[in-house]
């Protein structure tokens, strides 16, 4: 599977009362990562268009000044749909701290959802199995 990395330096700006990163921004970066993995794999933005957030659970904190990489992928395809993941670690360890699905939509230039006649290609390690399987199981 094709996938996408994204960086981001956590400064003041991004933190929340705790002084740790604010889940509204993790938010706004997983869901802009994750459009493009959608985007690039359909091959026109303006046509790709995201409906749902499926649940980011978070198993640990960034801090300011952490340097953090987000890994997105698209993990189903459907008629007119498109499921990508993300997962987020932070300075260069791999722990995951944050992974989620999203959700994305083909439409035509009055807002109608259109087929993508996309195919994605077969999983090419386990975690690759783990990842299509969670997607086939979101609600």
């Amino acid at each position: 599977m094709k996938k996408y990395t994204c960086t981001h330096l956590v400064k003041s700006e991004d933190l929340n009362h705790h002084g740790t990163l604010f889940a509204g921004r993790m938010a706004e970066w997983f869901i802009e990562g994750a459009f493009i993995a959608a985007a690039r794999l359909y091959g026109d933005p303006q046509n790709v268009v995201c409906v749902k957030m499926h649940g980011l659970k978070f198993s640990g904190p960034a801090n300011k000044g952490d340097i953090i990489t987000l890994k997105t992928t698209v993990a189903h395809v459907g008629k007119t749909s498109m499921t990508a993941y993300g997962s987020v670690t932070r300075n260069d360890e791999d722990i995951i701290l944050v992974e989620g699905y999203a959700t994305f939509v083909c439409v035509d230039l009055q807002g109608k959802k259109m087929s993508h006649n996309l195919i994605l290609p077969l999983p090419e390690n386990e975690d690759d199995i783990r990842i299509m399987e969670g997607a086939k199981n979101l609600k």
